[in-house]
């Protein structure tokens, strides 16, 4: 019988001064950097950061999904 997959889920926040690609491309690019064998990302939670009537950072909330070695 072939062994089934587990998957572990960690959730981080990122942001950007840019848009929200950039903070996307971010919490991927730092996840990547300690997490293996990552398999997508779910974007939970969009949010900006105002500051005198300007937006100063766009964050998300994501988490990472990633296979068990």
């Amino acid at each position: 019988m072939p062994e089934g997959r587990v998957a572990r889920v960690t959730e981080v926040i990122a942001g950007s001064p840019v848009n929200f690609d950039e903070a996307i491309k971010v919490a991927f690019d730092r996840a990547n950097k300690t997490l293996r064998n990552i398999t997508g990302l779910k974007i939970v939670e969009m949010s900006v950061m105002c500051e005198a009537g300007q937006i100063q950072e766009y964050r998300v909330r994501a988490e990472v999904i990633f296979v068990l070695e």
